[in-house]
């Protein structure tokens, strides 16, 4: 193997077996594998500051607000015994029957602080309009105590955004969601050369895989389907086919086709090896390694009305749209964190998944990312169980007053479900798990 470097040229290439590669991409390359080699360093670092984190006190939590927010952020910091967080209790920010832990109302803030004596304190109200004790906070700030917003603290635990909490003005003024160029395209070199790779390394795997699928069910070997990317971009998504097709119309949930799953398919699904011809998909440019699943064209109108009506603020927000700001991906930080997506609810909760990604884009996630799906592929299972309870319920639709038609509001909450028009965009549609 030869290596040439001409001095002379002003834009310098590398020459390796033949083949001419130029001086910005070679360094591209090496400082993502270079990423890739630090991986085990940022593990051992992790594991440490775990152990550090668990001899410490444990500090006492209080929580102001009684809605699903405050919610959420309860169950997930009881859910992490080894951040030695207590939440001590609750402050309700409106009448209500009494419930579990509740201390009193806003308005006995200071005396209830005065009587607990709290570490830090999470603001997670409903509603901060006329509700919020600017005040009593700024009090408990002068003294030291920490005060951080509910919100913020969910995402940072769950590793997920509250959907709920989000409002225009958070969205707008917020600098995350706004991935940097130099992230974009760490994410291209990572994944050109390593799919470069794996199309050679797989080249007889994907025979045999095709030749599996074409003796069970004797159909065709490849399912495409249109997706949507980058920017609204429509390109054809191409998968190994895993079912049989379908008699009629049906749903696009997992659950409700299993029944045509192939023998063979149901083995690729569980080893998520029928996902292997979207490779192309990589080296064309309609898909990087990491990244949102791209939805099927079908299910667009369904999905853009839900996410725009979730947020309980009362104003629609079409943020659904921030998930085309990145390329889809092969795999993403829903799939290592959930499941197969089996209903809307269970969408909308790799929906905040997706919006996290988007919102903390970095090789370091990337990388993460891509270890935990080598994990999940050789283990053949599920990403993850179901999220506590109350992470997973969705505010209602908003009023009247704004543009969205009254036939067509969706809420999905505890027992709801697509109703009106969500129930006539979700069904009839094909299956795009063929």
């Amino acid at each position: 193997m030869a290596l040439n470097l001409s001095l002379l040229d002003p834009a310098p290439v590398f020459a390796i077996s033949g083949f001419g590669l130029p001086e910005r991409a070679l360094a591209w390359i090496v400082i993502a594998w270079g990423l890739v080699a630090s991986v085990p360093l940022v593990v051992s670092l992790r594991k440490l500051a775990y152990k550090l984190m668990s001899r410490r006190n444990p500090q006492r939590v209080l929580v102001i607000g009684n809605g699903l927010l405050a919610d959420q952020v309860v169950a997930e910091i009881d859910a992490r015994p080894h951040l030695r967080h207590h939440v001590i209790g609750i402050v309700d920010e409106s009448p209500r029957p009494p419930r579990r832990r509740c201390l009193g109302s806003v308005q006995d803030l200071r005396r209830i602080v005065e009587q607990s004596r709290p570490d830090r304190v999470i603001v997670a109200l409903g509603s901060r309009r006329g509700r919020m004790p600017l005040r009593a906070l700024l009090d408990l700030r002068v003294r030291g105590i920490l005060v951080e917003d509910g919100a913020d603290l969910y995402e940072r635990l769950a590793g997920k955004i509250a959907i709920e909490a989000l409002t225009p003005t958070s969205v707008i003024f917020c600098k995350d969601f706004r991935p940097q160029r130099r992230d974009l395209a760490l994410a291209r070199a990572l994944s050109q050369p390593l799919v470069a790779a794996a199309l050679v390394a797989l080249a007889p795997v994907l025979a045999l895989v095709a030749l599996a699928i074409k003796l069970d069910s004797g159909g065709p070997v490849f399912f495409v389907q249109e997706r949507v990317g980058r920017g609204g971009k429509r390109f054809k998504l191409i998968k190994f086919c895993t079912m049989r097709p379908a008699r009629g119309a049906t749903s696009e949930w997992v659950r409700d086709n299993g029944d045509r799953l192939t023998r063979v398919g149901r083995w690729l699904r569980r080893f998520r090896l029928d996902e292997l011809p979207q490779l192309v998909n990589i080296l064309k440019g309609d898909m990087n390694l990491v990244g949102p699943r791209p939805h099927p064209l079908s299910n667009l109108p369904l999905f853009v009305l839900v996410m725009r009506n979730a947020p309980s603020c009362g104003e629609p927000i079409p943020y659904y749209a921030l998930r085309w700001m990145v390329r889809p991906g092969l795999t993403g930080w829903a799939q290592v964190r959930y499941r197969y997506a089996n209903d809307l609810e269970e969408e909308v909760e790799k929906m905040r998944h997706d919006l996290y990604y988007i919102k903390h884009m970095s090789p370091w996630l990337d990388l993460r990312i891509l270890f935990e799906t080598v994990r999940i592929v050789l283990l053949g299972r599920e990403a993850a169980v179901a999220p506590p309870v109350a992470a997973t319920r969705v505010a209602a639709a908003p009023p009247a007053s704004t543009v969205t038609p009254p036939a067509q509001r969706v809420a999905v909450g505890s027992g709801d479900r697509l109703v009106a028009g969500a129930v006539a965009l979700a069904a009839g549609r094909p299956s795009a798990g063929s």
